[in-house]
Order: C-alpha cells, then sequence, then structure tokens
C-alpha cells in the first residue's frame, strides 16, 4: 500500500475527496517528519512510537577491501509498534 491507496481509503471511510484525503495523509506524514526532525517522539496510540535514535561515528571496514574506514554518526527514525497493532498482526 502506498500513500495514495492509504489515501484512497481514508477518502472511501470518512467520505471525503480524493483530493482531501490526499492533502490529509500528506500532511499527516509531513508533521511526523517534522516532529522527527526537531527530535521529537510522535506516538499515536493503538500504534506505535516513531522516535530518533543516535549511532555514534564508529570505526568500520571496507567490505570488498577489508581496510578500515570510519563511519559517521547519524540519526535513525525507528517506529515501535504498539501492544494492540503486535497482537492483531500475530492473531
Amino acid at each position: 500500500m502506498n500513500s495514495s491507496d492509504l489515501a484512497l481509503k481514508v477518502a472511501d471511510q470518512a467520505n471525503v475527496s480524493k483530493a482531501q484525503a490526499k492533502a490529509i495523509v500528506d500532511q499527516v506524514f509531513a508533521a511526523i517528519g517534522e516532529a522527527a526532525t526537531t527530535g521529537n517522539e510522535v506516538s499515536i496510540p493503538g500504534f506505535g512510537k516513531f522516535k530518533v535514535k543516535h549511532s555514534a561515528a564508529r570505526q568500520g571496514r571496507n567490505p570488498r577491501t577489508g581496510d578500515p574506514m570510519d563511519i559517521a554518526a547519524s540519526k535513525k527514525l525507528t517506529f515501535t509498534p504498539a501492544l494492540a497493532l503486535k497482537t492483531k498482526l500475530n492473531g
């Protein structure tokens, strides 16, 4: 399912136009992205949490040559599903 499919589903269930639903879906994802860039956690009850995790700089190895190389510090957006969603997935 992509964002267009999600927008169609929202449009059908909320009785709004496809364009309105697409705008709503895009705004939700933009809000999650904005919260992530500021380092805030987004918690959606019954669904899960989006949060930013920090990876420290570290020493790694080039898989082709085996030579040591520096891997820069980075941030990752992670998702942790809520218990209700885990239960739904696993029956």
